[in-house]
């Protein structure tokens, strides 16, 4: 995350959608994995702002609009519930809160992890905006989230930039992160 002296630390939202894990059931493996991801990957000084929630969808879209709308996350990524599963809902209730849908992000995630997986076609990743937030809905699985993240984070903070989010920076050895020229 961020070092000291490097100016104030942008909240990141990382939300896990899961019964099981809201319960204390199941070890909550997306959330860490997410957090892992963004502290290689960022250069920007930032903070997770982290949620755990049930598979509810009135519940999840309620802290995507806590995030955005009063923490002013620039960035909330969403782990869990994009299944084909009567309760995976996660893709439901963030369209339910986003003013605009982006499907470039849900259609390079779902090629990236079909080069590894062939059930990659059964997740119903979204993405979209709110305000100056960019969400984002991931899989569940460790492995899953990097792959997914791999194959769009180039893009995250020009569309951050675009929508009049503060600018988030990458370690260019990790991820070179795209910006037209000036």
């Amino acid at each position: 995350m961020s070092e000291a002296g490097r100016g104030p630390e942008l909240p990141i939202g990382i939300v896990t959608v899961s019964d099981r894990a809201s319960r204390g059931l199941y070890a909550d493996r997306g959330g860490p994995a997410i957090a892992a991801y963004l502290a290689r990957v960022l250069v920007t000084p930032w903070r997770p702002e982290r949620r755990l929630v049930p598979d509810e969808r009135p519940l999840i879209a309620e802290v995507l609009r806590e995030l955005a709308d009063d923490l002013r996350c620039p960035l909330v990524l969403v782990t869990g519930g994009t299944g084909p599963a009567p309760r995976d809902v996660t893709p439901e209730a963030t369209a339910d809160v986003c003013e605009r849908l982006l499907p470039g992000f849900g259609e390079a995630m779902r090629a990236a992890s079909l080069t590894e997986v062939p059930t990659a076609i059964l997740s119903r990743q979204v993405a979209g905006t709110r305000g100056t937030t960019l969400i984002v809905d991931l899989p569940g699985k460790p492995s899953a989230i990097a792959t997914c993240l791999d194959a769009i984070f180039a893009a995250v903070p020009y569309c951050i930039d675009l929508i009049g989010g503060p600018r988030l920076d990458t370690d260019p050895s990790v991820c070179k992160a795209f910006r037209p020229a000036a």
